[in-house]
């Protein structure tokens, strides 16, 4: 069966990433063509202003990709099983692809209304966040009702096991709303969401891959379907990030970062371990805790003095250093690095010892 899931995993992650680098090539001369680029924020970093007009929405690319290649696994898995079914040993990840694909749909309306309106806000926070408490609870739902989730929350690095009951989808659906969030603030600069995207994609990967010798079917099924999710994030962070490298010659958008919340997210749930997402991407979660800290400190500190005062000098973190003069190489170099440092620590003490 291992040979069988090396194949189907090899296979979805070299497709995903030929593809988002060829659909990558056709579609940022379209984009800059149709004029959909970025507006820059002039609260942001003084330089950024120089990538205003840098073509956005360049997550259709892997989003386009990613569908495409499932397409191709099907008909690869039709020629070798002579089974139309045999891609349905891999609905978990069917799900949660399709999942991934409804939050890059509402990246797709975010972003088309910063085009339209020509500004750097889309839909108000209120609206973002309903449509993705929408989608959170209509995957969750999903996942439970096809028997892929249960009401028992795994602990990370204790071996605990809590039965939440009704619980359960309240903690689920917070998860979930706000690792995408984290993932689409953590796209700031060129080449960031990408590089982290792929690390924790390599991580799900090896999970995939040495997370136990005696497998039951489920558990079979359940890491066919990981092991492609890590593809789809691996093939498509890497294709894109051709293009998406300092310096961009295209944008993921929130239509990107939001497909990458959804699909990482969901690697942790096919893992049947939802809070390991919480460790290995502790990357994104830092970029999420710094908005939070420097938003709460700011408000305290107006209140409590009459002028608001700063932790960071910017955030998200990432803006910090940069402020702090740092290159955005070296901010991409030394944060993907902490990301596969933090996902090694998490394999290790969680899966090792």
């Amino acid at each position: 069966m291992k040979f069988q899931v090396s194949h189907a995993y090899f296979l979805t992650a070299a497709a995903v990433f030929l593809l988002t680098v060829l659909i990558s090539r056709y579609l940022i001369p379209k984009l800059r063509s149709l004029k959909m680029g970025q507006k820059i924020l002039d609260i942001g970093p003084r330089w950024h202003k120089s990538k205003e007009g840098t073509p956005t929405m360049g997550g259709l690319a892997f989003i386009a990709a990613s569908l495409l290649s499932v397409i191709l696994l099907w008909g690869a898995l039709f020629a070798v099983t002579g089974s139309p079914l045999a891609i349905f040993q891999a609905s978990e990840f069917l799900i949660t692809l399709l999942f991934a694909v409804v939050c890059g749909l509402i990246g797709i309306i975010d972003d088309a209304v910063k085009i339209t309106k020509k500004q750097n806000a889309g839909l108000s926070a209120a609206q973002k966040f309903l449509l993705q408490l929408l989608s959170a609870v209509l995957y969750v739902f999903v996942m439970h009702a096809c028997g892929f989730i249960d009401t028992t929350l795994r602990i990370p690095f204790l071996g605990w096991e809590w039965e939440l009951g009704i619980l359960y989808y309240v903690v689920a659906v917070i998860l979930i709303t706000g690792v995408v969030n984290s993932v689409n603030i953590t796209d700031g600069i060129d080449g960031l969401a990408s590089t982290e995207t792929f690390v924790v994609g390599a991580f799900f990967t090896v999970v995939a891959f040495f997370s136990g010798t005696q497998l039951s079917s489920a558990q079979i099924g359940s890491n066919l379907s990981l092991a492609l999710g890590a593809a789809v994030a691996v093939g498509a962070s890497l294709g894109f990030l051709i293009y998406n490298f300092y310096p961009a010659r295209v944008f993921m958008g929130d239509t990107g970062s939001l497909f990458f919340g959804g699909l990482v997210v969901g690697c942790a749930f096919m893992a049947d371990n939802p809070l390991i997402i919480l460790f290995a991407g502790l990357a994104y979660i830092i970029e999420t805790a710094s908005v939070m800290i420097q938003t709460t400190y700011f408000k305290y500190t107006r209140f409590r003095f009459g002028e608001g005062r700063r932790i960071f000098r910017m955030s998200p973190i990432h803006h910090h250093f940069e402020m702090c003069g740092w290159n955005e190489i070296r901010i991409v170099s030394v944060f993907g690095g902490a990301a596969a440092l933090f996902c090694a620590l998490t394999y290790l003490l969680d899966y090792v010892l």
